[in-house]
């Protein structure tokens, strides 16, 4: 039984014709760079969200779309992470059903609630992500400065924090890499590297539930789908590759700009 919602189908909206050319390189280019720098710290939603809005695609559909295509992105970058991940399952097997279960519930709550209140609460969620991502730099040093090494897996409130970035990652997902990041590193020891190794898998696996949720129970716009998948595939390895070799300012001003970008979007 599929989830009803205020949106109508995907096809039904863009019935009258195809993405263009021009409309098809952008969706697969932002999927590249989505794929990118979920690799390097997440966020990455906020670079194809806006451009599969700006293309016809309304929210909720443009979410549950682009949640399926960075699904292969996730799983490209966690694979080139192997290196920092070895030695890491024991905390895997403790934290992946956190994240998973919370990504069941974000996924029931964004088809649950109605469309007008995923457009209302969206430019909210992702004027946080664009602030975390500006102060990115500052949290991070003030994590570091409040690590703890002494607990190899945390407590029960680091599972509790990773099963609520599970919620947000299933309903929208654009900064939940950047506040995973800031739960493991402060809670965990061992080298950052490695730590971002784990966030990139706990986020992937949160993409993932959420996208075998929304195979089932929603509207998908299976065009956008692919082309971010296509996209977001090779700019998983990019991440943890030539990704790297970018300033970090160029890509927290990448992606604040598209970040402004999808909130005006929204609120018009």
């Amino acid at each position: 039984m599929r989830v009803l919602s205020s949106n109508p189908p995907a096809r039904s909206i863009r019935q009258d014709r195809r993405l263009s050319a021009l409309e098809a390189i952008a969706v697969v280019a932002a999927g590249f760079g989505a794929g990118t720098i979920n690799a390097l710290i997440g966020s990455g939603t906020l670079i194809t969200f806006p451009v599969l809005l700006a293309v016809g695609y309304p929210p909720v559909v443009a979410n549950v779309s682009n949640n399926i295509g960075l699904v292969p992105g996730a799983a490209t970058s966690a694979w080139a992470y192997r290196p920092e991940l070895e030695g890491s399952r024991p905390r895997l097997k403790r934290f992946s059903p956190a994240t998973a279960s919370g990504a069941v519930v974000g996924a029931i709550l964004l088809l649950a609630l109605p469309a007008s209140a995923f457009k209302a609460i969206v430019p909210v969620l992702i004027a946080i992500s664009l602030i975390l991502i500006v102060f990115q730099p500052r949290i991070t040093a003030w994590v570091m400065a409040r690590r703890r090494t002494h607990r190899p897996h945390g407590g029960p409130l680091l599972v509790l924090g990773i099963f609520g970035t599970g919620v947000y990652g299933g309903y929208f997902g654009a900064g939940q890499g950047i506040l995973l990041f800031g739960l493991l590193a402060s809670s965990l020891g061992g080298k950052l590297t490695h730590v971002n190794a784990i966030r990139a898998v706990l986020a992937g696996i949160a993409n993932l539930v959420a996208a075998i949720v929304f195979l089932f129970i929603a509207d998908v716009a299976w065009e956008a789908a692919a082309l971010v998948a296509l996209g977001s595939t090779v700019g998983g390895f990019a991440g943890a590759g030539v990704g790297r070799r970018l300033p970090d300012a160029w890509l927290r001003a990448i992606i604040v700009v598209v970040g402004l970008a999808a909130i005006v979007q929204l609120l018009r």
